[in-house]
């Protein structure tokens, strides 16, 4: 097989444009570290924690979730296919009578919500669920 210019060419823009690629952000990436800034690196556990999502959103702009952990100290909700992956946070005092929450997120599209609670002995726990969504909520 012999190897014109212009064959060279092809595969030279070929691998520029593949390695470029490779370099951008990823959502799931994004949300990697926002988990590891609420852990502080520190290894999550699954159970403990209940994430209770729609299995299908009509509509992204106002998706129901609730949170649920008993014992925890702080909740933090994720979703990993949104440009910003943070949407919740609930924090409860030493007095609290329940340690859950609800409220409505949006979502840009079918993606993975994940919940992870950092409980009383330190410890954190994570539960995760994904949501179909039909029409996207973040300008989609």
């Amino acid at each position: 097989m012999s190897l014109t210019r212009r064959d060279v060419l092809v595969w030279g823009a070929g691998s520029a444009a593949a390695l470029s690629l490779s370099g951008l952000p990823a959502f799931a990436t994004a949300t990697d570290d926002a988990v590891m800034a609420f852990t502080g690196g520190a290894d999550t556990m699954d159970g403990g924690i209940t994430l209770t999502a729609p299995e299908i959103a009509e509509n992204g702009n106002t998706v129901p979730i609730e949170v649920d952990a008993p014992g925890a100290v702080s909740i933090a909700v994720y979703a990993t296919g949104n440009p910003l992956p943070g949407v919740a946070t609930f924090n409860f005092g030493a007095l609290a009578g329940s340690r859950s929450g609800s409220t409505r997120i949006r979502l840009a599209k079918t993606q993975e919500v994940v919940a992870v609670a950092k409980m009383e002995d330190g410890t954190f726990r994570k539960a995760s669920a994904t949501v179909k969504v039909t029409i996207g909520g973040c300008g989609g």
